[in-house]
């Protein structure tokens, strides 16, 4: 059901494009400077195949324009310019016009981009000379559909990184992971850093031009204690010297939900509850709970890029706007941003530059953590129920805890968050004497954040105080300076390169949190806090931190093959304690360039074939402010009728607190083959982390819960595989490639070797006992509990356990321990969350004027403990349940393993609802045409491209519940390491179809 004029309202994008379509249309021809005389001619391949759509441009300028369908190429120049021909795929080539009229040209195929320069910390480096493990992700790529983040963007793109949605939110964050979690109860989330400046928050997508993810040691090590679990570094995009280029991108997508949950409706679900209660008595209604919810989602996406200068003064200008309604009603998340970056060559030694981002988020939640899931309400709530009572007021769950229908806690509650986030950089690189740079960044971020929740007195958990409301203000600061000095000396048959460097940055966070309760009215929300006559007890704290530190590196290259990194950084940080505030993180690597000697030079086979070995140590600082210290916390009682605050110790010292350490083995080989038509990165790699920082359970009567301590260590090794063709490259294009990795995560030290078990339940599911078991020789965050053995049948042998079920169609449990009894000896692990291997795989082709882009990404062997369908299909009467109920156990229906509807059944951990989370999702399909230069010179147009494209069209898996993407309780920070592959009414991934255009001036 949908409100059309909601949907008219949505649409109101879909005219903007044919706006800007018509507006390209009537712009006239852009000038290209005094011509001369016309060239023209005729771009081919060395098996003289033309070439569609190379670039020719005037060398120097933006002006040029692209080969058509013949391969065949005019524009006007003078006599004394130089043209670029450049394509995908093949190298660009410099041609000299020296006054002739007609120049063809032969393009040779790319050897495999070993010139390429790939970002890596404090600098950059030709690929050809990397020593260390680096994924590089390039633009397009980024904005092949639209995203709200990079991290989106990123999700199967790279070898050894595995993103995961949380959920589906609209603004909602990503699990993001390299190589695996090294931690257990601290963070295993990398580090981002973008144009230098670490821990800084992410642009828009459309403001990338790349992204490095470093892996192994060699590379992360240059950021010590924080390159345990690898470094992300972002690179915006820059302006280039020549005419102004102005890009608009814009998109329209309709999104909805990728799946429901098949739910019983009113006679199905009477049916059953009278098996339970005979006395029950169907309502008049036949709700579907889902469809009252659910909506038709929009996102719209515009960009205006405006780019260009001189030799002197580069800039790039740009402004988005990102607008999602999500596919639930009421949830919505707007993104507005700017991103300014200059550069300025003010002397021939002296370099200056500046980038700024500004940007502001809003977001509308619907599931919130006061009023419970909306969408697990939604499964959950009685379908013989209406929205409302003959009262007018909202239904109440009847048949257990009276909590509100999923209707009303979309439409009444209000959750918002409004953040403001600004991050400006300053750079200074000045040439000292020939070869030797120094270079001084000075860089500032603010995130003020502004989160209101208000619950009206129409809903029934707050009907007894009138409404409840509070607003929480945050502010988080960053400041980071590092200053140093790079040697670059090319003798006869080496180069080398010496950095070395100081960085401090400091970072302070503080909040406050104020509320109230009992209103008068509803109508202020938590913009009238005023309003109410109960003030709860307000709350707000602040912390700061340091860390400082000292950075070297060497870089050696021999005979252009072998090649030497040693790499080390001297953190100090202020978080811990004095003797343990200071440590070093060194790497070193090796790599030998084998295609380049003798022997195999001649072959003509191999364009590149190196190996790479590296070995180093690299840190996780993974606690927050003062943990080292001794804590208290506020605590209220009453004497003699009056409230008295005081204070209470809560965390005991440890001054001897130091870094989680990571040592990392990494061997890998690049191989080029055919002139760079094929290209493969291979890497295997062994992780271990020690000194965990591990919160020790305490005696009870320490007065204290649990102790933090270095204590513990975590493993992880897997291979990687990436692998890029160019399987055509004639007329008709095809590349392809494809990522896969493997990482085996395994706990190879606990205190004292004992297994930890914990739960991880939602809290209104009680009695499930342990779901999860930390244990050495397993993986972390591995599922707990019973074997499942179906149902019994009539004149089964009942195996006796306490309130485990005895009766024909009762849930049956496999005896492990073989004692005759059911019991807690007789639990074990069910299910392990991690794959076996993950995958992306790309597929682009062109043909004349059209672009189809294909890309595959799924995750195989993991599983997934679902405590949605363990709350749906207990069958004891407290719920509504899914389609699944209708074959339970009756006295007719017994070839079933689905147990009967039993009122007062238990809830336990088992292997019932642990299910194979394997997937194949067609993550994009896109159809674009690029309008032929001869139209785009009659309209002053560089480019003009409009697509279609479809986003999670199709997913292929074997898992019962909504979606195999599940992250439920998986956010960043220690709970993303222990849980894993859970499933708890989250809200739903999406599938969109989007109308794009991309307009070049």
């Amino acid at each position: 059901m949908y409100n059309t004029y909601s949907t008219v309202r949505r649409l109101w994008a879909t005219p903007l494009l044919t706006c800007v379509l018509l507006l390209a249309s009537s712009l006239t021809a852009v000038a290209i400077g005094p011509a001369v005389l016309d060239v023209s001619g005729r771009v081919t391949d060395t098996g003289g195949e033309p070439l569609i759509g190379v670039t020719v441009r005037v060398k120097s300028t933006t002006a040029g324009t692209v080969t058509d369908l013949d391969g065949l190429y005019a524009l006007s120049v003078d006599a004394t310019d130089t043209l670029l021909f450049s394509y995908t795929g093949f190298a660009t080539q410099e041609v000299a016009v020296s006054g002739r009229s007609s120049i063809d040209v032969v393009l040779e195929a790319d050897a495999a981009t070993l010139d390429e320069v790939v970002v890596v910390g404090y600098g950059t480096v030709k690929k050809s000379d990397l020593t260390g493990a680096v994924s590089s992700v390039k633009s397009e790529e980024i904005t092949a559909y639209p995203t709200a983040s990079a991290e989106q963007a990123l999700q199967g793109r790279a070898a050894g990184v595995q993103i995961t949605a949380n959920n589906g939110a609209p603004g909602a964050g990503f699990r993001v992971r390299v190589r695996g979690g090294t931690s257990i109860n601290a963070s295993s989330d990398p580090i981002f850093v973008v144009d230098g400046f670490v821990g800084a928050s992410l642009p828009p997508p459309e403001d990338i031009a790349s992204i490095e993810v470093l892996k192994d040691a060699s590379a992360t090590a240059i950021y010590g204690s924080r390159g345990a679990n690898g470094v992300i570094m972002v690179t915006t995009k820059r302006g280039q010297a020549g005419q102004t280029r102005i890009e608009l991108n814009s998109s329209y997508t309709l999104q909805n939900e990728i799946n429901r949950l098949e739910l019983l409706n009113a006679d199905q679900f009477a049916a059953y509850q009278s098996e339970i209660n005979p006395d029950f008595e169907q309502g008049d209604s036949d709700t579907d709970w889902q469809d009252l919810i659910f909506r038709r989602g929009a996102v719209q996406n515009y960009q205006l890029g405006i780019s260009g200068g001189s030799d002197n003064v580069r800039y790039y200008l740009s402004g988005t706007y990102f607008q999602q309604e999500g596919v639930i009603v009421n949830s919505d998340y707007e993104r507005f941003s700017v991103t300014s970056n200059i550069d300025i060559t003010a002397s021939e030694r002296l370099n200056v530059g500046l980038n700024l981002l500004a940007k502001r988020e809003n977001t509308n939640s619907v599931a919130t953590q006061e009023t419970g899931s909306v969408i697990g309400v939604a499964y959950r709530f009685e379908p013989d129920v209406g929205i409302r009572d003959a009262q007018g007021r909202y239904t109440l769950a009847r048949i257990s805890d009276r909590f509100n229908n999923a209707v009303a806690l979309t439409n009444e509650p209000r959750d918002q968050d409004n953040v403001d986030q600004f991050r400006g950089s300053i750079y200074g690189n000045y040439q000292l004497l020939p070869g030797l740079d120094l270079r001084s960044t000075f860089n500032a971020s603010t995130n003020n954040g502004r989160n209101g929740f208000f619950s009206p007195r129409t809903l029934n958990p707050d009907a007894g105080i009138n409404g409840s409301g509070r607003v929480r203000n945050s502010r988080n600061m960053s400041l980071l300076t590092e200053t140093y000095l790079t040697y670059t000396r090319d003798f006869s048959a080496s180069n080398l390169t010496l950095l070395a460097g100081y960085s401090y940055q400091r970072e302070t966070s503080e909040f406050f949190v104020v509320g109230n309760r009992n209103f008068v009215t509803d109508a202020g929300y938590f913009f009238n806090l005023g309003g109410g006559s109960e003030p709860t007890i307000p709350n707000s704290g602040r912390s700061e931190s340091d860390i400082s530190s000292y950075i070297g590196r060497i870089n050696y290259s021999l005979n252009d093959r072998y090649l030497f990194t040693l790499t080390g950084r001297y953190d100090g940080t202020s978080v811990f304690s004095e003797g343990n505030k200071w440590a070093i993180f060194p790497s070193g690597a090796v790599a030998w360039n084998m295609a380049r000697e003798p022997f195999m030079e001649d072959s003509g086979l191999f364009s590149n074939f190196k190996w790479r070995v590296s070995y180093g140590l690299t840190g996780n600082r993974a606690i927050g402010p003062y943990s080292t210290l001794a804590r208290f916390d506020d605590v209220f009682t009453v004497q003699n009728g009056t409230i008295v605050n005081a204070v209470a110790p809560t965390a005991v010292a440890n001054n001897d607190l130091t870094w989680e350490t990571t040592s990392q083995l990494d061997i890998g080989v690049d191989i080029g083959i055919l002139e760079g038509r094929i290209n493969l990165t291979a890497d295997y790699y062994s992780m271990e982390t020690y000194d965990l920082l591990f919160a020790l359970p305490l005696p009870e009567y320490s007065g204290y819960s649990t102790l933090l301590s270095n204590i513990g260590r975590v493993g992880n090794k897997g291979v990687e595989l990436s692998i890029d063709t160019r399987n055509l490259v004639g007329a008709f294009r095809w590349n392809t490639n494809l990522n896969i990795s493997t990482n085996k995560n395994e706990i190879l030290e606990l205190p004292e070797g004992n297994d930890i078990f914990y739960n991880s339940g939602p809290g209104h599911i009680v009695g499930l006992g342990n779901t999860q078991v930390l244990r050495v020789g397993e993986p972390v965050g591995v599922f707990f509990g019973f074997q499942y053995d179906g149902v019994y049948q009539q004149g089964d042998d009942i195996i006796p356990g306490g309130s485990f079920d005895t009766e024909p169609g009762g849930e049956r449990y496999a005896d492990i321990s073989g004692d005759g009894m059911l019991n807690s000896d007789d639990r074990i692990i069910i299910g392990n969350p991690h794959p076996d291997f993950i995958f992306g795989i790309t597929n682009e082709f062109a043909y004349r004027n059209f672009d189809l882009n294909l890309f595959l990404q799924g995750s195989q062997g993991n599983d997934i403990y679902s405590y949605t369908l363990l709350e749906l299909d207990l069958l004891a009467g407290l719920n509504n349940a899914t389609t699944a109920a209708l074959d339970r156990w009756t006295p007719s229906n017994t070839n079933t393993n689905v147990p009967a509807a039993q009122g007062g059944r238990s809830r336990r951990s088992s292997s019932r609802f642990v299910y194979d989370g394997s997937y194949v999702r067609l993550k994009n399909v896109a159809l674009g045409y690029s309008l032929p230069a001869v139209v785009l010179d009659r309209f002053g147009l560089s480019r003009l491209r409009v697509y279609l494209s479809a986003q999670n069209l199709l997913t292929f898996t074997d898992y019962e519940g909504y979606d195999p993407e599940v992250g439920y309780r998986s956010g960043g920070g220690s709970s993303g390491n222990q849980n894993v592959g859970l499933d708890y009414a989250s809200y739903p991934n999406v599938k969109g179809f989007t109308v794009g255009v991309n307009v070049g001036f």
